[in-house]
């Protein structure tokens, strides 16, 4: 956190020496920005030698109200640091809750498109492709029993028909045998009648 606190307070810095430096030909002695209030200081400042090393003389005042700009521009930037973390913070909420929504959409739509793929077969969920060949399974067995049961019931039609037509036929040949017989036993009994008559005479 200390190492983006320098880094921001450096990016301001070097932002305002930028500005300055955009700005160089319009510079005044009222410039605002640290670089300019610097620029101020060093020309107000004076300097002198001494045993051959160079020294800057700058009136305290001004360098405690640099100090002070300094110090406003730190804490606006830490400022600045600690809302845009904030914000990065609620951000990172955000996109974490999104996710999760987004996760649970994924989910939920993922259980629709199951339930629209599968059907509820004797309460067990099956595929739509296992559904259809269940009942095309389903309606061909039922047809192959319906041809079954048809063919069983045409060959006993067929047979009670024929059954019928040899019971009419034996019926037939029976009431000519019952006839013929009847027919015998009076042409026996008018014969027997007759002996019984030429017996008598």
């Amino acid at each position: 956190m200390k190492r983006l606190q320098v880094f921001l307070t450096l990016a301001l810095l070097t932002t305002s020496i930028s500005l300055f430096a955009q700005q160089q030909n319009s510079t005044s002695n009222n410039d605002e920005t640290l670089v300019g209030q610097f620029r101020e200081l060093e020309r107000k400042s004076g300097n002198y030698r001494a045993n051959g090393i160079r020294y800057e003389v700058i009136r305290l005042v001004d360098l405690n109200k640099i100090k002070t700009n300094i110090f406003d521009s730190i804490n606006n930037a830490n400022a600045s640091i600690k809302e845009l973390s904030a914000t990065i913070a609620r951000n990172k909420s955000e996109i974490d809750g999104l996710n999760a929504k987004l996760q649970e959409t994924t989910n939920n739509l993922k259980n629709v498109t199951d339930e629209k793929d599968s059907m509820s077969f004797f309460g067990a969920m099956v595929g739509k492709g296992t559904y259809k060949l269940i009942l095309w399974s389903i309606i061909l067995g039922l047809l192959l029993f319906l041809l079954f049961f048809i063919y069983r019931f045409r060959n006993s039609n067929f047979l009670t028909h024929q059954a019928k037509t040899a019971l009419a036929d034996v019926e037939r040949e029976y009431e000519d045998h019952r006839r013929r017989a009847l027919e015998r036993e009076q042409k026996i009994s008018r014969q027997l009648q007759d002996e019984l008559n030429k017996n008598k005479k």
